[in-house]
């Protein structure tokens, strides 16, 4: 972090040095994902109106080939981006079990920008069966770059989106969203305080 933390008192008072980072990761135009995503950056910009925001629909990112991929603009642009923000929360879609092609690309393109970030998970998913199916991801980026992941994060089915609408519905799913941007946040707040150990990057 940049600077020390702001006064104030009770959990609210952030540092705003922080830069939070949303990132949707669905390439789907109907994307149940991104709507996730869109609440959980409007709770952060009532916190942090330099918070930012990155739709991956929006990007025209390369596929990771490990070589002429990574000098392309798109690449440089969010590698630093995301260097510079903490928390970040990735909102993914999640297919076949797993998160999908387009989150693993972006972070096999960036790669050490992600070292020693707070990162949250927001997942859209058709049913219950792949509640555990993002801690494939989440163990990649803590053992290769040291992140820190929030224990909190969010799953939702279809259940919890309006038919026909391009809205969530509100109730717990809206409010786990909200209570993982407080986290986050927290999280990265406290972290602010820690004289880092030799070899840790923040």
């Amino acid at each position: 972090m940049c600077c020390r933390p702001s006064a104030g008192t009770g959990v609210t008072a952030y540092n705003r040095c922080m830069k939070p980072l949303v990132i949707s990761c669905s390439l789907n135009p109907q994307s149940r994902s991104a709507l996730l995503a869109k609440h959980g950056f409007n709770t952060l910009k009532q916190q942090h109106s330099d918070a930012e925001w990155v739709d991956l629909r929006e990007v025209d990112l390369p596929m990771c080939d490990g070589g002429p991929a990574y000098s392309h603009p798109s690449v440089s642009l969010l590698t630093e981006l995301i260097r510079q923000a903490d928390p970040i929360l990735l909102a993914v879609p999640v297919y076949n079990y797993d998160a999908n092609a387009a989150a693993k690309n972006l972070i096999e393109l960036t790669g050490r920008a992600w070292t020693g970030k707070v990162v949250g998970f927001l997942c859209a998913a058709g049913g219950q069966g792949s509640y555990m199916s993002v801690m494939s991801l989440a163990n990649s980026l803590m053992l290769d770059f040291r992140c820190l992941i929030v224990p909190r994060f969010v799953y939702a089915t279809g259940d919890h989106f309006q038919k026909d609408e391009d809205q969530l519905v509100a109730g717990p799913i809206a409010h786990r969203t909200e209570e993982l941007c407080e986290a986050a946040l927290g999280l990265s707040q406290a972290l602010s305080r820690v004289e880092p150990s030799p070899g840790f990057v923040r």
